[in-house]
């Protein structure tokens, strides 16, 4: 490992949704120089917009506003800088509404926080398909065109330049819209070291460091494959911590004291996760070959990353695209011993005549038998022997939202004149939800990369 100096980057979010205390435990437990939050998925996407749809000022991770106001007097004490994608698909509103939250902490003329803006490509949706940018479907080819008049939010995955742009003009915090999750990471070290956007190997260095980063305590410990039940304190799990050197190389490590442990299992489990072509990890910046990435034991809870090699980045982007694709709605109850499997299965098929019966017509009906077969089906060729009880899951989904509220109130009957010895309905009738599926594109970047823009707000 070279000498010289380290960068501490710290994971403290790896969904939205994830352990609301983890930010707090990385800021205050150690010492370290950036915290990355990384809120996104393709599914938050769809959630943001609808949120969005009904409240235009919503749109982004509303639990990072309240936490900025507790960790704003903090970071702006110890110099510790926050990068996060928590800006969704209104990094505006986010950005502002940090602002006040920064006022209310106490820290007004002392922090900036920092906007990144033009990853969403709604509003020029219709010009960008003008101009040629048929946005096809990665997974079935179709172009945008067959399902336009449903799109709801559309998103360029961009990378470090912008994050870079406002890490120099001093920005504190820095929120974005659909930055891709490892571009949290890699951006402070290439703003830390000075490494240029063509030296392939670092940024690829980088890559690997956010994709272990990204996911929080998935790389150490939390979700882990291999011993899960040695992996000790996870009610008190650390997060990780990269320390990155100038050279690409880095350590995977943790606070002191805290709960779950990092080996090579843990970091080997955190790289294979969603992974495709492992000689080609396709980031906006750069693709890294992870057949490369050399881990080393270094001690207690720290693993060297080394040896990473990159290559040019593609001349497109990724663009995440949502969609209305009609309505469904999911439905459980819980039948006892004995012959718990087959009542759930009898109940089913009454239900599904029931259905039948009334004309209702869906685009799916999906039955499974939880603790039965629905997670494995039958892992040793054979049926298990009569179990204690099996919870009955089916759902519906369709564009004739009618049909799918009649469905929510086919269940309920079930319970006294069905099979017997039913339970599990105290959470009552199943609630009808719009479905927003998930359309993904490529785009040449010169589209998207020219409209991006940085601002940064004062507190």
């Amino acid at each position: 490992m070279a000498e010289g100096k380290i960068v501490r980057i710290a994971g403290g979010q790896g969904f939205w949704g994830d352990d609301l205390e983890a930010p707090v435990r990385q800021v205050e437990q150690g010492p370290i120089d950036y915290l990355m939050l990384d809120y996104l998925a393709e599914v938050t996407m769809s959630i943001m917009q609808k949120q969005r749809a009904r409240d235009p000022g919503a749109g982004f991770a509303r639990d990072f506003v309240p936490l900025m106001e507790r960790l704003f007097p903090a970071i702006v004490e110890k110099s510790i800088r926050i990068v996060t994608n928590a800006g969704g698909v209104n990094p505006r509103g986010c950005a502002e509404a940090v602002v006040e939250a920064g006022r209310a902490a106490g820290v007004e003329g002392r922090a900036s926080v920092g906007m990144v803006t033009g990853d969403d490509l709604m509003d020029r949706l219709d010009s960008l398909l003008s101009e040629g940018h048929e946005l096809r479907n990665m997974d079935t080819d179709e172009p945008l065109s067959t399902i336009r008049d449903r799109v709801q939010s559309a998103n360029a995955y961009i990378g470090a330049a912008p994050i870079l742009g406002a890490l120099v003009k001093g920005a504190d915090v820095i929120v974005t819209g659909r930055s891709t999750d490892t571009a949290l990471t890699y951006a402070p070290m290439m703003h830390e070291f000075g490494w240029s956007a063509d030296d392939y190997d670092r940024v690829a260095a980088g890559v690997v460091a956010g994709h272990i980063n990204e996911c929080g305590a998935q790389c150490t410990g939390g979700n882990c494959l291999i011993d899960w039940w040695t992996v000790p304190d996870l009610d008190r799990v650390g997060f990780p911590i990269i320390e990155a050197h100038r050279n690409g190389e880095f350590v995977v490590t943790k606070h002191d004291g805290t709960g779950g442990r990092v080996t090579r299992a843990t970091v080997s489990e955190q790289i294979v996760y969603e992974m495709g072509d492992p000689t080609n990890y396709i980031t906006p910046d750069v693709i890294a070959d992870f057949t490369t990435i050399q881990l080393t034991d270094a001690g207690d809870d720290r693993v060297r990353v080394h040896g990473v090699r990159g290559k040019p980045a593609t001349e497109f982007l990724k663009v995440s695209i949502a969609y209305s694709d009609g309505y469904k709605a999911v439905g459980t109850l819980t039948y006892a011993w004995p012959d718990a499997a087959a009542k759930a299965r009898r109940a089913a098929q009454v239900l599904r005549e029931r259905l039948d019966r009334l004309g209702l017509e869906f685009d799916d009906i999906r039955t499974e038998l939880v603790g039965w077969d629905s997670t494995h089906g039958f892992l040793a060729g054979e049926p298990p022997a009569d179990l204690p009880e099996v919870q009955l899951r089916i759902g519906v989904r369709g564009h004739d939202r009618a049909a799918v509220e009649r469905f929510t109130r086919e269940i309920a009957p079930l319970i006294l004149t069905g099979p017997p010895s039913v339970t599990g309905f105290a959470g009552g009738r199943p609630r009808t939800q719009e479905i927003m599926a998930y359309w993904p594109a490529l785009i040449r970047r010169e589209a998207v990369e020219p409209n991006l823009s940085v601002e940064v707000l004062p507190v």
